[in-house]
């Protein structure tokens, strides 16, 4: 998906002089991924991004994850978690593995400090909120519907102006468009369920010249340190390439329909190392005069499924609230509730709105997930008892 891009004042030239109206030079940074292989953008600053006057470890944020006795199915009522804390430590986390983990976030203290995930890309997904995030590339403004994409190693913070809460997917990689949806060139093709026109970049880019006491946490191995500035982090005059934030509303994915049920995949949004993340959107249901829109029974063999449930009536599924997570693990199938696939035919559509992750390497759950687990869950799918 990435595509050129250009804010503030930049040279001619890369690697050239670049002079301020005092006389003195802009410090030019070269921010790429894969070392010099991966896409990069090149920002330039006022101050030396390397003028760290303090550093010091701030905290050790390993997940703790609880042994597996059981295999089964599971739903955890998110909306049970006490709003605390703020965007990034105020984050409560789910599930995880080596690749990607969880969490969902309700904040109500602000970020006094700057963040920066050096371990890879994040997605945070607005649930309930308006507000901003700032970056080193500039400023976002955020809705609900939002996903915020934030490429790793990007300096930023969330500044909400309202009451938001928050699903956080957190890679160990970069989180990219799915390849299918993409030319040889990265361009998005007719087929994809949105393009270029629905991706929104950083609107503003205000450069900060004021000295002071400034704190970058930075997380790296799962341990946040903190970096002592004595500039403001976001004193960057201009920045070009294809490295940067932006948002994708979930309300601008163009639904895949068909005659028939299609399976999840028409759903993708985005993709990482060893997992997907979908958007699940108001869309027609399926057309055949005969079709059955409720998903057919489906053994997850080689995945695990995650379902975070955002807002209407999900077709398929019965004792699901708002904020509900869904983990349907590899193994063992699943599918729709009793009763949900003879109510869903003749049905014209549907509202419902939610995002899955499916990973290909199983999930591990934390303590405090298990703290607002929903136990009866897996026996769900009994009969009714007459």
């Amino acid at each position: 998906m990435a595509f050129y891009h250009r804010m503030g004042e930049v040279p001619q030239k890369r690697h050239t002089t670049f002079y301020k109206a005092d006389g003195g030079l802009y410090r030019e940074q070269v921010m790429g991924t894969k070392g010099f292989s991966g896409i990069q953008s090149i920002l330039y600053h006022h101050n030396p991004p390397t003028q760290v006057r303090e550093t010091r470890k701030y905290a050790d944020v390993r997940l703790e994850y609880v042994e597996q006795v059981d295999l089964k199915h599971q739903h955890f009522k998110t909306f049970d978690v006490q709003p605390g804390g703020d965007p990034i430590f105020g984050r409560r986390y789910m599930l995880g593995n080596n690749d990607v983990v969880m969490a969902v976030c309700a904040p109500t203290e602000p970020m006094d400090y700057f963040y920066r995930n050096a371990d890879g890309d994040e997605v945070v997904f607005v649930h309930q909120g308006e507000g901003e995030l700032q970056t080193i590339f500039g400023t976002l403004t955020y809705k609900p519907g939002d996903y915020l994409v934030i490429p790793i190693g990007t300096t930023y913070r969330i500044v909400p102006s309202e009451q938001s809460r928050f699903l956080v997917i957190e890679s160990q990689n970069e989180i990219v468009p799915p390849k299918r949806y993409r030319n040889e060139h990265g361009q998005l093709l007719e087929h994809s369920p949105f393009c270029e026109r629905d991706i929104r970049l950083p609107e503003k880019l205000e450069t900060h010249v004021e000295s002071g006491d400034f704190e970058v946490r930075v997380k790296r191995q799962s341990v946040v340190y903190s970096y002592f500035f004595d500039f403001h982090p976001f004193d960057v005059v201009g920045w070009d390439g294809y490295l940067y934030p932006y948002a994708l509303s979930v309300h601008d994915f163009e639904p895949i329909t068909g005659r028939i049920h299609q399976p999840p995949p028409v759903h993708q949004t985005f993709a990482g190392q060893n997992f997907v993340i979908c958007s699940f959107v108001p869309r027609m249901y399926d057309y055949h005069p005969q079709a059955i829109p409720a998903p057919y029974y489906h053994s997850n063999v080689e995945s695990d499924e995650v379902l975070y449930y955002v807002d209407g009536n999900f077709m398929s599924r019965k004792g699901i609230y708002e904020g509900s997570i869904t983990l349907h693990p590899m193994g063992i199938p699943h599918g729709p509730h009793p009763g949900k696939v003879e109510a869903s035919i003749g049905k014209k559509e549907t509202q419902e709105l939610a995002v899955m992750l499916d990973t290909f390497n199983p999930l591990h759950v934390t303590k405090q997930a298990l703290e607002i687990e929903d136990e009866a869950y897996m026996s769900s799918w009994l009969p009714p008892k007459e």
